[in-house]
């Protein structure tokens, strides 16, 4: 099932591990993550392409960003990745010491592939110790391997510093193009709000302006719209498109889908 996980860290670095099976599910990612494929692969979806990771692949991942992931093991092995989370207040921290501040505004990839890179690899092996390193007397040491992954990161990009010394929120957007670019999300409202610039009270009024509905409505008939295209005009299976259009689970689709069009979706 695919359900919102908020990737929002218990440490700043963190271990991914799984065995066996794969796994799937949604995240907002509210922080820049640094990350590493160790082993087994990883299919991240966001609202502007398709990201595919293999082991000894680098990214960064943007915050403020809505993906579905997947995340396959190896056969017979388990799926591992590491990453570095940066916060907002550690890198307002670093633009002030060592004055980098965004230049440009960064309109790429919301998931940049890094290209391998000898500090990178140095810095990740540098980790090992720290996994389990996350009490809060070690708070310095991690807050000194914080600030070296924003200098290595610089060192082998230094374009990114208009990605990461960008402090902006969300600004107000068309909310009609962003809810038709994201509404196979299974997010709560109040983040689609936040993502189009809105309290979540002017988001409701707004939305109904232009779709003449509530979010929740049309939410639904926008999903089943698109189900019932994929599945009739794709041959797609109804179990993989509720995953992919954020329906909670496949018995509520299946409900929702015959209420809508008459016929169950494994009919059509």
């Amino acid at each position: 099932m695919l359900t919102e996980n908020k990737l929002s860290p218990q440490s700043e670095i963190h271990y991914s591990c799984y065995y066996t099976r794969s796994c799937g599910g949604e995240q907002f990612i509210p922080e820049h993550a640094f990350s590493f494929q160790i082993s087994g692969n990883l299919t991240l979806t966001g609202t502007d392409n398709v990201y595919t990771f293999s082991p000894g692949d680098f990214r960064l991942s943007r915050r403020n960003q809505l993906v579905k992931f997947l995340k396959e093991p190896p056969p017979g092995g388990e799926f591992k990745s590491i990453s570095v989370f940066l916060d907002q207040q550690t890198l307002r921290n670093f633009s002030m010491e060592y004055g980098y501040k965004a230049q440009n505004k960064y309109e790429g990839d919301s998931i940049i592939t890094l290209a391998p890179n000898p500090l990178y690899e140095s810095y990740i092996h540098s980790l090992q110790p720290y996994e389990h390193m996350q009490q809060s007397g070690n708070k310095n040491l991690l807050s000194l391997k914080l600030r070296e992954a924003i200098l290595v990161l610089l060192q082998g990009n230094p374009e990114l510093k208009d990605v990461l010394f960008d402090f902006s929120e969300p600004g107000k957007i068309d909310l009609e193009g962003f809810m038709n670019k994201n509404f196979h999300f299974n997010v709560q409202l109040k983040r689609f709000a936040y993502l189009s610039g809105r309290s979540l009270a002017t988001f409701k009024r707004d939305f109904e302006k232009i779709f003449h509905m509530t979010p929740n409505r049309w939410l639904q008939q926008r999903r089943l719209q698109e189900a019932h295209y994929q599945i009739k005009e794709q041959g797609k299976a109804p179990s993989d498109v509720y995953l992919e259009l954020g329906f909670q689970d496949l018995s509520h689709f299946s409900f929702a889908f015959k209420k809508t069009f008459g016929v169950a979706p494994s009919r059509i």
